[in-house]
């Protein structure tokens, strides 16, 4: 059976969620229709010409991108123009195409993540905190017999983490009241009669960006017809996440090796470097994308060096001046993406049952060429 659109695109919100993008940024589904079957993905790290003919080659009805088909306000839509030609095309061949960009950056076990667990960092942190998760607390009345399967539910769902700790729940034994009225079907006691049921007060903490997901799971788990639970807002600060992120290397290295080891992680034949080759380099800060205007972040977070795309030259200079150094592997590192999204997509749409298949574009859409 093969997902429909909509439902790969709640699988998408659901690793990157949509309020985790920075303002004004141009993401979500920005050409054709999400209300159909589809058999077949392509993720790519941005849409061109031949990666459309990819898609269409491979008979795939939608396409998950990074960098955003229409970024920039269009004045018109004329097929004689590249944007308005690359649209035509998609229409014709009734491609779809979804974008996933600093949502995705941001997101905790996404672009920014993938890209230091290949340059092997540990102990990471947010390098620019963009969204901090509102927490809310759960209280919920089960009956003693489903107190356990409605508990793992939401937890299951994403409920109960409180910093590093998951599985965080208080539990309280106690006797509920109520009485079925005419036309109620109720799972303990009789119509018309006051039933006294020993029952367990279940308190957690839900994060905003699984509330939905936790209060479905809660609803479906509970045996009872009608759920008394209540969700309280809180001011306590949740999880942050942010662009870019810093930690430490396995050993020390030479800003030298580093260079080496950023060029093999992201497999690029080249990196520009900034800095004295041999600088030790231990603490890394990197970003996804064009970072320039995150040098002084890297700098206030202690790191020896930045990972970032797109640096200018008097940004280069400036970090010069400052001591810091900086390994730009270009834009097109980020190709890392497609890969990640395409496994971790294809192993929810498996868990679900459903047979459409995923693939990661074989398209190389690096614009600069070394001479």
């Amino acid at each position: 059976m093969f997902a429909r659109g909509e439902t790969i695109l709640q699988l998408m919100e659901r690793l990157a969620p949509k309020h985790y993008a920075v303002p004004d940024d141009k993401i979500g589904l920005q050409v054709g229709s999400a209300a159909k079957p589809v058999s077949r993905v392509l993720v790519t790290l941005d849409v061109t010409p031949a990666v459309v003919n990819e898609a269409a080659s491979l008979g795939a009805e939608l396409i998950i991108a990074h960098h955003a088909v229409i970024y920039r306000p269009l004045a018109h839509l004329r097929t004689d123009t590249p944007a308005g030609a690359l649209a035509a095309e998609l229409l014709r061949k009734d491609i779809a195409v979804y974008i996933s960009h600093t949502n995705l950056d941001t997101t905790e076990g996404g672009m920014n993540d993938w890209m230091a667990e290949a340059l092997e960092l540990t102990g990471r942190d947010v390098l620019e905190e963009v969204h901090t998760d509102k927490l809310y607390k759960l209280v919920v009345f089960v009956p003693e017999t489903h107190h356990e399967k409605v508990r793992d539910a939401i937890f299951s769902a994403g409920a109960g983490w409180i910093g590093n700790y998951s599985h965080c729940s208080f539990n309280i034994e106690g006797t509920g009241t109520f009485l079925p009225r005419e036309g109620s079907d109720p799972f303990i006691g009789k119509q018309g009669k006051l039933t006294h049921a020993k029952e367990v007060r279940l308190e957690t903490v839900v994060p905003l960006s699984a509330r939905k997901r936790v209060i479905s799971a809660m609803l479906k788990a509970h045996p009872y017809e009608e759920v008394a639970y209540d969700l309280y807002s809180m001011d306590l600060k949740g999880r942050s996440f942010g662009l870019g992120r810093v930690g430490v290397l396995p050993a020390t290295e030479s800003l030298d090796q580093f260079a080496e080891r950023v060029k093999a992680a992201f497999q690029v034949p080249f990196v520009r470097m900034v800095g004295d080759g041999s600088k030790p380099i231990r603490k890394v800060a990197v970003l996804g994308g064009a970072g320039a205007k995150y040098i002084r972040h890297a700098m206030f977070a202690g790191a020896d060096v930045l990972v970032t795309g797109d640096i200018d030259f008097h940004s280069a200079q400036d970090a010069l001046a400052a001591g810091m150094s900086i390994i730009d592997p270009g834009h097109h590192a980020e190709k890392i993406m497609k890969i990640n999204v395409a496994k971790w997509l294809t192993e929810q749409l498996i868990n679900k049952g459903y047979t459409t298949e995923v693939f990661a574009s074989e398209i190389d859409t690096e614009p600069f060429q070394l001479r």
